[in-house]
């Protein structure tokens, strides 16, 4: 086979929208809307380009690799494993996936408990093994992901969805007040540096391999059309992100004369629910969340399955299906507010990597594929990254800060731009006159 027929790349599209659409995705630009106010457009298109561009060139750049392990060895073999393992880990089992069975409950679950039951432990405790459950039996035949998600889960996300957003279109919440202080002057850098709390660049070096399997097990093989069929489908689900993202930012935009301003975006969600749908309001909101948060697990747990049994053949995938279900499911008790505090510092850690190797691996044959380009940007890209990971766990590292606090853009958090350029820049020159320098 050459190609796929329309309806075929439609449907990796909508599982490719799945995996990627998440609870933390339907959380994040409600809140945007409700801070930028009538500055709302401005800041919704900073946060487009972070929130779905990038993770879009995520999974090219995959496509056009064959998976992130043989990106990250264009640094070095050494660095190939233990960044792709730290990803998997942390995008995995250690955070990502307990989040989606924690997120569940406490938006989709706890609003319905009594009292008295939302106080014990017991219910998050039965939901997690119901939940995991349902994830690896999902998980457990990859080949058939692209029918389960991208045709059952992904259009009833899409119907549910639907229906709150019409509704909101229908009868407006109320109108979009003043800005919040932070998107007065630039809303579109600070919608721009939104973006990035969707996390979805690093998970798209997680997903790239489910999309270019799923392709691959519909008998396309050449390298060529895996890619161009990676476009195609990721431009539909990145159609479909924009849509929703747009949407969601403009219920919170209107909702702060119906419900006041609340502390994040499932609050606003939540009471949105409920202004416009009654009783009904929650479980409507309830139902979002299940579906967004099983897909991204579902989409998780097979890609890192499919990596480690791949690395440790010892253990087959489906062994890792069960371990990585189960592991999630004793981490997810401990709460989505620990699960936070201890992972979001590794990610700040971990983001600027790995956007870094995704630009540079669009120009690789530019810079004649020299391992010291990458060393050259990364090393700085890492050291910035790492102060900012620190910082955001409370650590004292006030000297460091002081002392980089010269660079362009640092108080934002993205202070490694400037020297991840310039890295390269000297990586490429140092290769330019080293005679023999082996080329990845």
């Amino acid at each position: 086979m050459n190609s796929l027929s329309m309806k075929q790349i439609m449907a990796v599209g909508l599982m490719l929208f799945a995996l990627f659409f998440g609870a933390g995705n339907m959380i994040f630009p409600p809140l945007l809307g409700q801070d930028a106010g009538t500055n709302t457009v401005t800041a919704i298109i900073g946060f487009l380009i972070t929130g779905i561009g990038l993770p879009l060139l995520g999974v090219l750049a995959v496509a056009k690799t064959g998976d992130v392990q043989t990106m990250a060895s264009r640094v070095h073999p050494v660095y190939g494993v233990i960044f792709t393992v730290a990803l998997y880990l942390v995008i995995g089992p250690f955070f990502a996936i307990p989040r989606t069975g924690t997120v569940s409950y406490e938006i989709g679950v706890l609003p319905f408990l009594s009292e008295s039951a939302s106080q014990s432990q017991l219910p998050l405790v039965i939901f997690a093994i119901v939940f995991f459950a349902v994830t690896a039996w999902l998980a457990m035949n990859p080949s058939k992901l692209v029918d389960r998600i991208g045709k059952i889960l992904t259009p009833a996300l899409l119907i549910i969805l639907s229906v709150l957003v019409v509704k909101s279109l229908l009868t407006p919440l109320g109108k979009p007040q003043s800005p919040a202080v932070a998107y007065k002057d630039g809303p579109f850098f600070k919608g721009f540096v939104d973006g990035y709390l969707t996390m979805d660049t690093l998970a798209a070096l997680v997903f790239g391999i489910i999309v270019i399997s799923s392709i691959k097990e519909l008998n396309i093989t050449n390298e060529k059309m895996v890619t161009k069929i990676c476009i195609q489908a990721g431009i539909i689900a990145a159609a479909g992100l924009a849509i929703v993202y747009i949407a969601l930012a403009f219920i919170g935009a209107t909702s702060p004369g119906a419900i006041g301003i609340q502390e994040n975006g499932g609050a606003i969600l939540s009471g949105a629910a409920k202004h416009l749908f009654g009783p009904f309001g929650s479980i409507i909101l309830a139902l979002t969340i299940f579906f967004a948060c099983l897909t991204t697990s579902v989409g998780l747990v097979s890609s890192c399955a499919k990596y480690f049994s791949q690395l440790i053949p010892a253990f087959s995938y489906k062994m890792v299906v069960i371990i990585f279900s189960a592991f999630s499911t004793v981490i997810a008790n401990v709460g989505l507010t620990q699960l936070i505090a201890f992972s979001v510092p590794v990610l700040i850690f971990l983001y600027p990597l790995a956007i870094v190797l995704i630009l540079l691996s669009f120009f690789h044959k530019v810079f004649n594929g020299y391992s010291l380009v990458y060393i050259g940007a990364l090393i700085p890209t890492g050291l910035i990254s790492l102060v900012d990971g620190l910082k955001e766990a409370k650590l004292n590292v006030s000297t460091l800060v002081d002392t980089l606090s010269f660079l362009p853009l640092f108080a934002e958090g993205i202070g490694w731009i400037t020297p991840a350029i310039a890295g390269a820049v000297v990586g490429y020159f140092i290769a330019l006159i080293t005679v023999g320098h082996t080329k990845q």
